[in-house]
């Protein structure tokens, strides 16, 4: 699993874009979250699905698209068509928390993350089963270990902004980027050294 994060973009659009669509084709994210709080990512999503299939680009409008093109047209544009649909729909994997105090849980390498914008709004249930807290708010970018937990931000658009939760070793990984792609501090999410000796001896 490769989970992409994306900080609060602050106005910088096309700084977002451009960060999105990186974490897709260069650095391979399957899914991607965007930790602000102004649904700015589903602005550009959507601008995405138009492009590729027009109309409004949603699924409300698709069987009016598919009359429009399809009806008299030929195998070559239908396929076409077939094609640009499956693409606008691997845009799904895009997502944007609904709102500052909106909670995503995510099970990651057998660790659960929570995801929110403000760690402010984090609360007592939140925290006691999560392995890592992974918030939107912060201008510069954090990984740190505090006990058990460790507190994740990718930062903040367009200088940071960037982060990459990935399980390719078996072992949770937390990359940090700036909004250009480029690399930054990576760790492995180690548990703490003597809760791991307890895990292990525990019968």
């Amino acid at each position: 699993m490769r989970l992409g994060l994306l900080g609060p973009c602050g106005g910088h659009v096309r700084e977002l874009e451009a960060a999105a669509r990186g974490l897709r084709e260069r650095l391979g994210a399957e899914r991607v979250v965007y930790l602000g709080a102004d649904r700015a990512l589903d602005l550009v999503v959507g601008k995405w699905a138009v492009d590729l299939v027009g109309g409004q680009g949603s699924d409300d409008t698709l069987v009016t698209r598919a009359t429009a093109v399809c009806l008299s047209a030929s195998a070559e544009t239908i396929d076409q068509f077939i094609l640009h649909e499956r693409q606008r729909e691997e845009l799904r994997m895009f997502e944007s928390l609904a709102g500052s105090a909106t909670r995503s849980v995510e099970l990651i390498a057998g660790k659960v993350a929570v995801l929110v914008h403000d760690k402010a709004y984090l609360e007592e249930e939140d925290i006691l089963p999560a392995s890592a807290l992974v918030f939107g708010k912060s201008r510069e970018p954090l990984l740190r270990q505090i006990g058990r937990r460790w507190f994740l931000s990718p930062g903040s658009l367009p200088a940071h902004g960037v982060m990459l939760l990935d399980d390719d070793t078996g072992e949770l990984r937390a990359s940090v980027f700036t909004g250009a792609l480029e690399p930054g501090e990576s760790l492995i999410l180690h548990a703490p050294k003597a809760l791991r000796m307890r895990a292990l001896g525990a019968t």
